[in-house]
Protein backbone atom coordinates (compact mmCIF):
# COMPACT_ATOMS: atom_id res chain seq x y z
CA UNK A 1 0.00 0.00 0.00
CA UNK A 2 1.04 3.18 -0.91
CA UNK A 3 2.40 5.80 2.08
CA UNK A 4 0.00 8.66 1.78
CA UNK A 5 1.49 12.26 3.96
CA UNK A 6 -1.18 13.15 6.57
CA UNK A 7 -3.96 15.13 5.16
CA UNK A 8 -7.08 16.89 5.71
CA UNK A 9 -10.29 14.72 4.42
CA UNK A 10 -13.55 16.84 3.77
CA UNK A 11 -17.01 15.31 5.11
CA UNK A 12 -19.57 15.54 2.70
CA UNK A 13 -23.14 14.31 4.41
CA UNK A 14 -25.72 13.23 2.00
CA UNK A 15 -27.95 11.83 4.60
CA UNK A 16 -30.81 14.44 3.83
CA UNK A 17 -30.35 14.09 0.10
CA UNK A 18 -29.18 10.88 -0.86
CA UNK A 19 -30.27 9.32 2.10
CA UNK A 20 -33.39 10.24 2.17
CA UNK A 21 -34.11 9.44 -1.37
CA UNK A 22 -33.86 5.42 0.06
CA UNK A 23 -37.58 4.44 -0.26
CA UNK A 24 -39.69 5.09 2.75
CA UNK A 25 -36.95 7.28 4.17
CA UNK A 26 -38.41 10.46 3.72
CA UNK A 27 -37.71 13.10 6.28
CA UNK A 28 -40.32 15.85 7.93
CA UNK A 29 -39.35 19.72 7.74
CA UNK A 30 -38.78 19.79 11.49
CA UNK A 31 -36.73 16.34 10.93
CA UNK A 32 -34.54 17.43 8.42
CA UNK A 33 -33.63 20.59 10.55
CA UNK A 34 -32.78 18.34 13.58
CA UNK A 35 -30.62 16.32 11.65
CA UNK A 36 -28.69 19.26 9.98
CA UNK A 37 -28.04 21.00 13.20
CA UNK A 38 -26.33 17.83 14.63
CA UNK A 39 -24.07 17.43 11.32
CA UNK A 40 -23.06 20.92 12.02
CA UNK A 41 -22.44 20.36 15.64
CA UNK A 42 -20.03 16.50 14.63
CA UNK A 43 -18.32 18.71 12.67
CA UNK A 44 -19.81 18.02 8.73
CA UNK A 45 -17.99 20.06 6.76
CA UNK A 46 -20.45 20.53 3.72
CA UNK A 47 -24.48 19.22 4.01
CA UNK A 48 -26.10 18.36 0.88
CA UNK A 49 -29.20 19.85 2.49
CA UNK A 50 -31.52 18.44 -0.70
CA UNK A 51 -32.80 18.94 -3.93
CA UNK A 52 -34.52 22.10 -4.21
CA UNK A 53 -36.28 22.10 -7.80
CA UNK A 54 -37.71 18.66 -6.87
CA UNK A 55 -40.37 19.89 -4.66
CA UNK A 56 -41.32 23.78 -2.79
CA UNK A 57 -40.97 21.61 0.31
CA UNK A 58 -37.71 20.70 -0.52
CA UNK A 59 -36.41 23.78 -1.31
CA UNK A 60 -38.47 25.15 1.30
CA UNK A 61 -35.93 22.57 3.60
CA UNK A 62 -32.74 23.91 1.75
CA UNK A 63 -32.91 27.18 2.45
CA UNK A 64 -34.13 26.91 6.13
CA UNK A 65 -31.02 24.80 6.32
CA UNK A 66 -28.82 27.31 4.49
CA UNK A 67 -30.17 29.88 7.19
CA UNK A 68 -29.38 28.19 10.51
CA UNK A 69 -26.34 26.14 10.10
CA UNK A 70 -22.93 28.30 12.06
CA UNK A 71 -20.67 25.86 10.42
CA UNK A 72 -20.54 23.88 7.35
CA UNK A 73 -21.19 24.83 3.73
CA UNK A 74 -25.11 24.15 2.48
CA UNK A 75 -24.99 22.35 -0.77
CA UNK A 76 -28.13 22.08 -2.82
CA UNK A 77 -28.04 19.47 -5.92
CA UNK A 78 -29.13 20.86 -9.29
CA UNK A 79 -29.34 18.69 -12.97
CA UNK A 80 -27.81 21.00 -15.66
CA UNK A 81 -31.32 22.39 -16.81
CA UNK A 82 -31.33 25.95 -15.96
CA UNK A 83 -34.18 26.06 -13.73
CA UNK A 84 -32.08 23.07 -11.49
CA UNK A 85 -29.29 25.55 -11.11
CA UNK A 86 -31.00 28.78 -10.23
CA UNK A 87 -33.53 26.68 -7.72
CA UNK A 88 -30.02 25.61 -6.19
CA UNK A 89 -28.61 28.99 -6.09
CA UNK A 90 -31.59 30.33 -4.29
CA UNK A 91 -31.91 27.99 -1.93
CA UNK A 92 -28.32 28.38 -0.50
CA UNK A 93 -27.70 31.93 -1.24
CA UNK A 94 -27.96 32.65 3.03
CA UNK A 95 -25.60 30.14 3.34
CA UNK A 96 -22.37 31.28 5.19
CA UNK A 97 -20.74 28.75 2.71
CA UNK A 98 -22.87 28.05 -0.54
CA UNK A 99 -22.43 25.00 -2.67
CA UNK A 100 -24.06 24.35 -6.06
CA UNK A 101 -23.64 20.53 -6.87
CA UNK A 102 -24.40 19.69 -10.36
CA UNK A 103 -24.18 16.15 -11.79
CA UNK A 104 -24.83 14.88 -15.57
CA UNK A 105 -24.63 11.06 -16.61
CA UNK A 106 -21.30 10.43 -18.63
CA UNK A 107 -21.35 6.69 -18.94
CA UNK A 108 -22.32 5.09 -22.25
CA UNK A 109 -25.20 2.95 -20.95
CA UNK A 110 -26.69 6.35 -19.48
CA UNK A 111 -25.89 8.83 -22.29
CA UNK A 112 -27.91 6.28 -24.50
CA UNK A 113 -30.45 4.89 -22.66
CA UNK A 114 -31.48 7.78 -20.12
CA UNK A 115 -30.19 11.19 -21.73
CA UNK A 116 -30.21 10.00 -25.36
CA UNK A 117 -27.29 12.09 -25.71
CA UNK A 118 -23.74 11.81 -27.71
CA UNK A 119 -20.91 12.59 -25.82
CA UNK A 120 -20.24 15.86 -26.99
CA UNK A 121 -23.56 17.15 -26.12
CA UNK A 122 -22.91 16.27 -22.59
CA UNK A 123 -19.82 17.95 -22.69
CA UNK A 124 -21.30 20.65 -23.56
CA UNK A 125 -23.90 20.82 -21.16
CA UNK A 126 -21.95 20.14 -18.16
CA UNK A 127 -19.65 23.37 -18.57
CA UNK A 128 -22.59 25.36 -19.15
CA UNK A 129 -24.03 23.81 -16.08
CA UNK A 130 -21.29 24.54 -14.39
CA UNK A 131 -20.52 28.13 -15.87
CA UNK A 132 -24.38 29.13 -14.62
CA UNK A 133 -23.97 28.17 -11.82
CA UNK A 134 -20.35 29.74 -11.02
CA UNK A 135 -22.59 32.91 -11.59
CA UNK A 136 -24.13 32.53 -8.85
CA UNK A 137 -21.64 30.44 -6.19
CA UNK A 138 -17.98 30.86 -5.69
CA UNK A 139 -17.98 26.69 -4.73
CA UNK A 140 -19.54 23.93 -7.57
CA UNK A 141 -19.02 20.96 -7.78
CA UNK A 142 -19.64 18.92 -10.85
CA UNK A 143 -20.40 15.13 -10.89
CA UNK A 144 -19.50 12.42 -13.38
CA UNK A 145 -22.83 10.24 -12.22
CA UNK A 146 -22.20 6.47 -13.17
CA UNK A 147 -18.26 7.63 -13.36
CA UNK A 148 -16.59 4.44 -12.94
CA UNK A 149 -18.28 3.11 -15.94
CA UNK A 150 -17.18 5.78 -18.46
CA UNK A 151 -14.78 5.97 -20.90
CA UNK A 152 -11.53 7.17 -19.13
CA UNK A 153 -10.76 9.37 -22.06
CA UNK A 154 -14.07 11.24 -21.99
CA UNK A 155 -14.02 11.89 -18.20
CA UNK A 156 -10.63 13.52 -18.54
CA UNK A 157 -12.13 15.28 -21.60
CA UNK A 158 -14.63 16.43 -19.25
CA UNK A 159 -13.22 16.99 -15.89
CA UNK A 160 -10.57 19.39 -17.89
CA UNK A 161 -13.40 21.44 -18.97
CA UNK A 162 -15.10 21.76 -16.10
CA UNK A 163 -12.41 22.74 -13.71
CA UNK A 164 -11.84 25.22 -16.77
CA UNK A 165 -15.21 26.36 -16.34
CA UNK A 166 -15.26 27.32 -12.52
CA UNK A 167 -15.51 24.14 -10.59
CA UNK A 168 -14.50 24.14 -7.80
CA UNK A 169 -14.65 20.13 -6.71
CA UNK A 170 -15.06 17.13 -9.24
CA UNK A 171 -16.69 14.14 -7.60
CA UNK A 172 -16.28 10.71 -9.29
CA UNK A 173 -19.00 8.93 -8.07
CA UNK A 174 -19.33 4.67 -8.24
CA UNK A 175 -22.96 5.61 -9.01
CA UNK A 176 -24.15 1.45 -9.16
CA UNK A 177 -21.40 0.27 -6.67
CA UNK A 178 -19.66 -1.61 -9.20
CA UNK A 179 -16.26 -0.93 -9.10
CA UNK A 180 -13.51 -2.38 -6.62
CA UNK A 181 -10.91 -0.60 -4.26
CA UNK A 182 -7.93 -1.20 -6.69
CA UNK A 183 -10.29 0.06 -9.53
CA UNK A 184 -11.24 3.29 -7.77
CA UNK A 185 -7.94 3.99 -6.41
CA UNK A 186 -6.08 3.67 -10.41
CA UNK A 187 -9.13 6.19 -11.92
CA UNK A 188 -8.42 8.65 -9.59
CA UNK A 189 -4.69 8.67 -10.25
CA UNK A 190 -5.38 8.06 -13.34
CA UNK A 191 -7.82 11.20 -13.97
CA UNK A 192 -5.53 13.36 -12.04
CA UNK A 193 -2.36 12.77 -14.03
CA UNK A 194 -3.70 12.74 -16.98
CA UNK A 195 -6.06 15.89 -16.62
CA UNK A 196 -3.70 19.27 -16.79
CA UNK A 197 -5.30 21.50 -14.58
CA UNK A 198 -6.23 18.53 -12.04
CA UNK A 199 -4.76 21.12 -9.13
CA UNK A 200 -7.32 23.31 -9.71
CA UNK A 201 -10.26 21.40 -7.75
CA UNK A 202 -10.55 19.00 -4.93
CA UNK A 203 -11.80 15.48 -5.70
CA UNK A 204 -14.70 13.53 -3.96
CA UNK A 205 -15.14 10.12 -3.96
CA UNK A 206 -18.71 9.36 -3.92
CA UNK A 207 -19.43 4.81 -3.29
CA UNK A 208 -22.57 3.48 -3.28
CA UNK A 209 -22.61 -0.43 -1.55
CA UNK A 210 -24.42 -2.58 -3.96
CA UNK A 211 -21.57 -5.26 -3.96
CA UNK A 212 -21.06 -4.30 0.02
CA UNK A 213 -17.90 -2.11 -0.95
CA UNK A 214 -19.17 1.51 -0.60
CA UNK A 215 -16.36 2.23 2.91
CA UNK A 216 -13.52 0.10 1.00
CA UNK A 217 -13.68 1.68 -2.14
CA UNK A 218 -13.84 5.24 -0.72
CA UNK A 219 -10.72 4.94 1.32
CA UNK A 220 -8.91 3.53 -1.73
CA UNK A 221 -10.32 6.71 -4.12
CA UNK A 222 -8.66 9.11 -0.79
CA UNK A 223 -5.33 6.38 -1.71
CA UNK A 224 -5.85 7.83 -5.36
CA UNK A 225 -5.84 11.40 -4.78
CA UNK A 226 -9.27 12.41 -3.88
CA UNK A 227 -9.68 14.36 -0.45
CA UNK A 228 -13.48 14.43 -0.56
CA UNK A 229 -15.63 11.19 0.94
CA UNK A 230 -19.49 11.66 0.01
CA UNK A 231 -21.38 9.61 2.92
CA UNK A 232 -24.45 9.14 5.24
CA UNK A 233 -25.29 8.57 8.52
CA UNK A 234 -25.95 4.52 9.25
CA UNK A 235 -25.26 4.55 5.48
CA UNK A 236 -28.71 5.28 4.20
CA UNK A 237 -29.33 5.85 0.66
CA UNK A 238 -30.79 4.36 -2.78
CA UNK A 239 -30.74 1.01 -3.23
CA UNK A 240 -27.94 -0.67 -0.79
CA UNK A 241 -27.36 2.87 0.15
CA UNK A 242 -24.02 4.90 0.74
CA UNK A 243 -21.00 4.33 1.97
CA UNK A 244 -21.36 5.08 5.81
CA UNK A 245 -20.22 8.22 7.37
CA UNK A 246 -19.39 6.63 10.51
CA UNK A 247 -17.14 3.80 8.95
CA UNK A 248 -15.11 5.93 7.11
CA UNK A 249 -14.60 8.35 9.53
CA UNK A 250 -13.00 5.45 11.95
CA UNK A 251 -11.49 3.44 9.59
CA UNK A 252 -9.13 6.22 9.15
CA UNK A 253 -8.72 7.13 13.18
CA UNK A 254 -8.27 3.71 13.73
CA UNK A 255 -6.14 2.55 11.33
CA UNK A 256 -4.32 5.85 10.56
CA UNK A 257 -0.76 4.07 9.38
CA UNK A 258 -2.75 2.67 6.95
CA UNK A 259 -4.93 5.37 5.93
CA UNK A 260 -3.43 8.44 7.67
CA UNK A 261 -5.55 11.13 7.13
CA UNK A 262 -7.49 13.38 9.04
CA UNK A 263 -11.20 14.77 9.40
CA UNK A 264 -12.66 17.20 11.54
CA UNK A 265 -15.40 14.91 13.16
CA UNK A 266 -16.66 15.04 16.88
CA UNK A 267 -16.57 11.31 16.57
CA UNK A 268 -18.52 11.27 20.32
CA UNK A 269 -21.06 12.09 19.12
CA UNK A 270 -21.41 9.31 16.07
CA UNK A 271 -24.21 7.26 17.84
CA UNK A 272 -26.03 9.96 19.07
CA UNK A 273 -26.17 11.11 14.93
CA UNK A 274 -27.48 7.23 14.12
CA UNK A 275 -30.19 7.43 16.63
CA UNK A 276 -31.11 10.70 15.30
CA UNK A 277 -31.77 9.44 11.67
CA UNK A 278 -32.83 5.99 12.47
CA UNK A 279 -35.35 7.84 14.15
CA UNK A 280 -36.12 10.52 11.43
CA UNK A 281 -36.26 7.91 8.74
CA UNK A 282 -38.21 4.98 10.43
CA UNK A 283 -34.84 2.85 9.36
CA UNK A 284 -33.83 0.68 12.09
CA UNK A 285 -30.13 -0.02 12.70
CA UNK A 286 -28.75 -3.38 12.31
CA UNK A 287 -27.49 -5.07 15.20
CA UNK A 288 -23.99 -5.96 13.74
CA UNK A 289 -23.33 -2.45 12.44
CA UNK A 290 -19.85 -1.51 12.35
CA UNK A 291 -19.65 1.42 14.45
CA UNK A 292 -23.18 2.20 15.68
CA UNK A 293 -24.81 -0.98 15.61
CA UNK A 294 -26.30 -2.44 18.85
CA UNK A 295 -24.05 -5.17 19.30
CA UNK A 296 -20.73 -3.29 17.69
CA UNK A 297 -19.34 -3.60 21.41
CA UNK A 298 -21.37 -6.41 23.25
CA UNK A 299 -19.94 -9.84 24.09
CA UNK A 300 -21.89 -13.20 24.32
CA UNK A 301 -19.18 -15.43 23.74
CA UNK A 302 -17.14 -16.94 26.77
CA UNK A 303 -14.06 -16.78 25.04
CA UNK A 304 -14.73 -13.20 24.46
CA UNK A 305 -15.89 -12.29 27.99
CA UNK A 306 -13.39 -13.52 29.46
CA UNK A 307 -10.26 -11.77 27.08
CA UNK A 308 -12.65 -8.63 27.51
CA UNK A 309 -12.08 -8.85 31.62
CA UNK A 310 -8.64 -9.14 31.48
CA UNK A 311 -7.61 -6.55 28.57
CA UNK A 312 -10.29 -5.05 26.53
CA UNK A 313 -7.92 -4.51 23.63
CA UNK A 314 -8.18 -8.30 23.29
CA UNK A 315 -11.50 -7.63 21.17
CA UNK A 316 -11.81 -3.81 20.76
CA UNK A 317 -9.91 -2.30 18.83
CA UNK A 318 -11.27 1.32 19.96
CA UNK A 319 -13.04 2.04 23.17
CA UNK A 320 -16.99 2.75 22.97
CA UNK A 321 -16.49 5.96 24.55
CA UNK A 322 -14.68 6.87 21.26
CA UNK A 323 -18.38 6.57 19.10
CA UNK A 324 -20.36 8.00 21.75
CA UNK A 325 -21.24 4.63 23.81
CA UNK A 326 -21.24 4.45 27.44
CA UNK A 327 -19.43 1.22 27.87
CA UNK A 328 -18.75 -2.63 26.46
CA UNK A 329 -21.58 -4.93 27.01
CA UNK A 330 -20.98 -8.34 28.29
CA UNK A 331 -24.57 -9.97 26.93
CA UNK A 332 -25.56 -12.99 28.80
CA UNK A 333 -26.30 -16.58 27.15
CA UNK A 334 -25.50 -19.63 26.65
CA UNK A 335 -22.06 -18.78 24.98
CA UNK A 336 -21.01 -16.89 28.34
CA UNK A 337 -18.56 -18.08 30.41
CA UNK A 338 -17.86 -18.61 34.10
CA UNK A 339 -15.60 -15.64 34.70
CA UNK A 340 -18.42 -13.01 32.81
CA UNK A 341 -20.99 -15.00 34.78
CA UNK A 342 -19.46 -13.74 37.96
CA UNK A 343 -18.54 -10.13 36.93
CA UNK A 344 -22.10 -10.21 36.05
CA UNK A 345 -23.32 -11.00 39.47
CA UNK A 346 -20.62 -8.80 41.34
CA UNK A 347 -22.25 -5.58 38.98
CA UNK A 348 -25.36 -6.45 40.59
CA UNK A 349 -24.43 -6.76 43.79
CA UNK A 350 -23.99 -10.42 44.54
CA UNK A 351 -21.01 -12.08 46.00
CA UNK A 352 -21.51 -15.68 46.25
CA UNK A 353 -18.82 -18.41 47.16
CA UNK A 354 -17.85 -20.65 44.80
CA UNK A 355 -20.41 -23.55 45.47
CA UNK A 356 -22.77 -21.09 44.91
CA UNK A 357 -21.51 -19.77 42.04
CA UNK A 358 -21.10 -23.17 40.60
CA UNK A 359 -25.16 -24.03 41.63
CA UNK A 360 -26.27 -20.72 39.85
CA UNK A 361 -23.97 -21.36 37.04
CA UNK A 362 -25.27 -24.25 36.16
CA UNK A 363 -28.94 -23.29 36.19
CA UNK A 364 -27.83 -20.27 34.19
CA UNK A 365 -26.93 -22.71 30.96
CA UNK A 366 -29.77 -24.62 31.85
CA UNK A 367 -31.96 -21.21 31.38
CA UNK A 368 -29.71 -20.10 28.60
CA UNK A 369 -30.14 -23.48 26.60
CA UNK A 370 -34.24 -22.17 26.44
CA UNK A 371 -33.68 -18.18 25.98
CA UNK A 372 -32.29 -16.56 23.43
CA UNK A 373 -31.31 -13.60 25.84
CA UNK A 374 -31.11 -13.68 30.16
CA UNK A 375 -31.77 -10.57 31.10
CA UNK A 376 -31.18 -9.06 34.67
CA UNK A 377 -34.77 -10.44 36.32
CA UNK A 378 -33.61 -13.70 35.60
CA UNK A 379 -30.34 -13.98 37.11
CA UNK A 380 -32.02 -12.11 39.85
CA UNK A 381 -34.29 -14.83 40.28
CA UNK A 382 -31.50 -17.70 40.12
CA UNK A 383 -29.58 -16.41 42.72
CA UNK A 384 -32.43 -15.85 45.24
CA UNK A 385 -35.46 -18.61 45.28
CA UNK A 386 -36.95 -16.56 47.77
CA UNK A 387 -37.68 -13.92 44.38
CA UNK A 388 -40.27 -15.65 43.45
CA UNK A 389 -42.80 -14.47 45.99
CA UNK A 390 -41.76 -10.90 45.58
CA UNK A 391 -43.01 -11.02 41.89
CA UNK A 392 -46.41 -10.90 43.15
CA UNK A 393 -46.82 -8.26 46.06
CA UNK A 394 -49.05 -6.52 43.54
CA UNK A 395 -51.82 -8.15 41.99
CA UNK A 396 -54.48 -7.18 39.71
CA UNK A 397 -57.96 -7.43 41.32
CA UNK A 398 -60.44 -5.92 38.79
CA UNK A 399 -60.42 -4.13 35.53
CA UNK A 400 -62.77 -2.08 33.69
CA UNK A 401 -62.20 -0.22 30.34
CA UNK A 402 -64.98 1.78 28.24
CA UNK A 403 -63.48 2.15 25.10
CA UNK A 404 -65.04 2.72 21.27
CA UNK A 405 -65.12 5.50 19.04
CA UNK A 406 -66.21 7.98 21.65
CA UNK A 407 -63.09 8.72 23.28
CA UNK A 408 -60.87 9.07 25.92
CA UNK A 409 -61.08 5.81 27.00
CA UNK A 410 -61.13 5.04 30.33
CA UNK A 411 -60.26 2.13 33.21
CA UNK A 412 -60.98 1.74 36.40
CA UNK A 413 -58.50 -0.92 38.17
CA UNK A 414 -58.21 -2.00 41.48
CA UNK A 415 -54.90 -3.64 42.79
CA UNK A 416 -54.13 -5.60 45.76
CA UNK A 417 -50.99 -4.64 47.67
CA UNK A 418 -50.40 -7.32 50.01
CA UNK A 419 -53.65 -7.79 51.37
CA UNK A 420 -54.31 -3.76 51.29
CA UNK A 421 -56.39 -2.48 47.73
CA UNK A 422 -56.76 0.60 46.33
CA UNK A 423 -59.10 1.33 43.05
CA UNK A 424 -57.87 4.02 40.55
CA UNK A 425 -59.24 5.75 37.16
CA UNK A 426 -57.45 6.51 34.18
CA UNK A 427 -58.23 8.42 30.91
CA UNK A 428 -56.25 7.48 27.42
CA UNK A 429 -55.02 7.47 23.86
CA UNK A 430 -56.64 4.09 23.57
CA UNK A 431 -57.97 1.39 25.49
CA UNK A 432 -54.24 0.26 26.27
CA UNK A 433 -52.53 3.17 26.68
CA UNK A 434 -56.01 4.18 29.92
CA UNK A 435 -55.09 0.79 31.28
CA UNK A 436 -51.10 1.82 32.10
CA UNK A 437 -52.07 4.88 33.37
CA UNK A 438 -54.41 3.70 35.61
CA UNK A 439 -51.51 1.23 36.70
CA UNK A 440 -48.86 4.47 36.74
CA UNK A 441 -51.96 6.49 38.82
CA UNK A 442 -51.61 3.64 41.20
CA UNK A 443 -47.95 2.28 41.39
CA UNK A 444 -45.81 5.51 40.55
CA UNK A 445 -42.68 4.97 38.74
CA UNK A 446 -40.08 6.36 36.41
CA UNK A 447 -39.58 2.72 34.23
CA UNK A 448 -39.79 3.30 30.62
CA UNK A 449 -42.02 1.47 28.64
CA UNK A 450 -39.61 -0.18 25.76
CA UNK A 451 -42.02 -2.74 24.49
CA UNK A 452 -44.96 -3.99 24.11
CA UNK A 453 -46.34 -6.72 21.95
CA UNK A 454 -49.42 -8.73 21.70
CA UNK A 455 -49.97 -11.99 20.15
CA UNK A 456 -52.94 -14.94 20.13
CA UNK A 457 -52.17 -18.12 21.73
CA UNK A 458 -54.32 -20.08 19.71
CA UNK A 459 -56.76 -19.54 16.29
CA UNK A 460 -60.22 -18.05 16.32
CA UNK A 461 -62.36 -15.44 17.93
CA UNK A 462 -61.54 -16.47 21.77
CA UNK A 463 -58.10 -17.13 21.43
CA UNK A 464 -56.20 -16.30 24.69
CA UNK A 465 -53.98 -12.69 24.04
CA UNK A 466 -50.35 -13.20 24.98
CA UNK A 467 -49.11 -9.64 25.94
CA UNK A 468 -45.22 -8.83 26.58
CA UNK A 469 -43.69 -6.12 28.31
CA UNK A 470 -40.85 -4.72 28.81
CA UNK A 471 -39.38 -1.98 31.17
CA UNK A 472 -36.10 -0.46 31.67
CA UNK A 473 -35.19 1.79 35.11
CA UNK A 474 -32.11 2.61 36.38
CA UNK A 475 -29.98 0.36 33.84
CA UNK A 476 -32.21 -2.90 34.07
CA UNK A 477 -34.25 -4.40 31.40
CA UNK A 478 -37.20 -6.87 32.86
CA UNK A 479 -39.36 -8.99 30.81
CA UNK A 480 -42.81 -9.54 31.67
CA UNK A 481 -45.33 -11.69 30.00
CA UNK A 482 -49.43 -12.43 30.65
CA UNK A 483 -52.28 -14.75 29.05
CA UNK A 484 -55.92 -13.72 29.08
CA UNK A 485 -58.83 -13.89 26.83
CA UNK A 486 -59.02 -10.29 27.44
CA UNK A 487 -56.46 -8.70 25.94
CA UNK A 488 -56.97 -5.31 28.24
CA UNK A 489 -56.80 -7.88 31.18
CA UNK A 490 -53.76 -10.00 29.80
CA UNK A 491 -51.68 -6.11 29.49
CA UNK A 492 -52.37 -5.20 33.02
CA UNK A 493 -51.02 -8.67 34.17
CA UNK A 494 -47.72 -8.41 32.16
CA UNK A 495 -47.15 -4.78 33.18
CA UNK A 496 -47.76 -5.50 36.76
CA UNK A 497 -45.35 -8.30 36.22
CA UNK A 498 -42.28 -6.57 35.15
CA UNK A 499 -43.28 -3.91 37.93
CA UNK A 500 -42.96 -6.86 40.06
CA UNK A 501 -39.90 -7.65 38.70
CA UNK A 502 -38.66 -3.98 39.09
CA UNK A 503 -39.34 -4.25 42.82
CA UNK A 504 -37.87 -7.63 43.32
CA UNK A 505 -34.40 -6.44 42.12
CA UNK A 506 -35.05 -3.66 44.83
CA UNK A 507 -37.44 -0.82 43.96
CA UNK A 508 -40.10 0.27 45.79
CA UNK A 509 -43.36 0.30 44.70
CA UNK A 510 -46.28 1.44 46.83
CA UNK A 511 -50.65 2.60 46.79
CA UNK A 512 -51.03 5.69 46.11
CA UNK A 513 -54.19 5.41 48.21
CA UNK A 514 -54.91 3.87 51.56
CA UNK A 515 -55.97 0.56 51.72
CA UNK A 516 -60.13 1.31 52.09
Amino acid sequence: MTTLPKDRVVIFDTTLRDGEQCPGATMTFEEKLAVADLLDEMGVDIIEAGYPAASNGDFDAVAAIAGRIKNAAVAGLARTTPNDIERAGAAVRAARRPRIHTFVSTSPVHMKYKLGKSADEVLELSVASVTRARNLVDDVEWSAEDGTRTETDFLCRCVEAVIRAGATTINIPDTVGYTTPDEYRALFRTVRERVPNSDKAVFSVHCHNDLGMAVANSLAGLEGGARQVECTVNGIGERAGNAALEEVVMAMRVRGDAYPFETGINATLLSRASRTVASATSFPVQYNKAIVGRNAFAHESGIHQDGMLKHTETYEIMEPTSVGVTKTSLVMGKHSGRAAFRSKLEEMGHALSDNQLNDVFVRFKDLADRKKVVYDEDIEALVDANVAHLHHRVRLVSLTVIAGTRGPQRATMRLDFDGRQATEEADGHGPVDAVFNAVKALVPHEAVLELYQVHAVTEGTDAQAEVSVRLAADGRTVNARAADPDTLVASAKAYLGALNKLQAAGRRVHAQHAAE
